[in-house]
């Protein structure tokens, strides 16, 4: 009997060794592709937010032409300078860039697959409940790249580009430090923007509740805004430009979470129900 527990076991493990294979292959060959064709990516895409015509600068220049804040919107051309300081700077940057490029491209199927090997292990309503799981997170992760590139990039390079605390100070940004907090702003939106999936499984297990966030809500806010400070020029409508999106992932995250617990309290109820039938 333990022999077969153990052989079950060592199944379990091969399984999940040929999802994470097969996850590594996706992300090889669109890492492989991002490798190859690097000169073209890091022209249109990486260093595309430095560049005046982004249509972030454009659609901002409209809104405040549109609000009649054109000296606070629209963007004046700023000068954007990068450099190689080390010998396998650019390489490595290369390298870098090709991976997360990958990764983020075959997101959706290296998800596919982690839930193939978690879906089995999942009751039949837990099964129902979580129907469309990689689909939303596939979405969400996707909403929160663009978020990340369109907004908190172009907006980040503009104000550090721009700044300046004495004129013989000239801003000329390594290649290492610029690529690496491209992809912290691009990556790490995708990963915030899964907030309401992991609300949702915190309650599920009983960590988090509705009334807990509410509870909190104006301490989380007053989070958002300092995030929104921290990474935005310092006007007041850029930083509601960035803390808009968050503010409303966390009251969708707090429906969620009351969604679940009113799932919860009717399966509770129901199985209280079976109970006293079958007393």
């Amino acid at each position: 009997m333990s022999e077969e527990k153990e052989m079950s076991f060592l199944d379990h493990l091969e399984e999940l060794r040929w999802h994470l294979i097969r996850s590594a292959i996706a992300i090889m060959i669109f890492m492989i592709l991002a490798f190859i064709y690097a000169p073209w990516i890091f022209t249109n895409v990486i260093f595309a937010p430095a560049n005046i015509d982004f249509p972030t600068f454009r659609w901002l220049c409209e809104l405040g032409e549109f609000t009649g804040a054109q000296e606070a919107l629209c963007v004046k051309p700023f000068d954007f300078k990068i450099q190689s300081r080390y010998m396998t700077g650019q390489f490595t940057m290369q390298f870098l860039a090709a991976f997360v490029i990958g990764f983020i491209v075959s997101f959706p199927y290296v998800f596919w697959e982690i839930w193939r090997f978690v879906k089995p292990g999942l009751h039949t309503n837990e099964m129902r409940n979580s129907r469309g799981a990689v689909f939303a997170v596939s979405t969400l992760f996707l909403l929160g790249v663009l978020f990340g590139y369109f907004v908190l990039v172009p907006l980040m390079t503009w104000f550090f580009s721009s700044y300046q605390i004495a004129p013989q100070i000239v801003n000329e940004f390594d290649i290492t430090s610029f690529v690496s907090t491209f992809i912290a702003l691009v990556f790490g939106s995708g990963l915030l923007f899964q907030l309401p999936v992991v609300v949702y499984f915190l309650t599920k297990i009983g960590l988090l509740t509705p009334a807990f966030m509410r509870t909190y809500r104006k301490h989380a806010y007053v989070v958002i805004l300092i995030i929104g400070a921290i990474v935005t020029p310092p006007d007041p409508l850029s930083q509601m430009l960035i803390s808009m999106p968050l503010f409303l992932l966390y009251e969708i995250s707090i429906f969620i979470s009351a969604n679940v617990m009113r799932r919860k309290r009717k399966e509770e109820e129901r199985l209280a129900q079976s109970d006293e039938l079958t007393a």
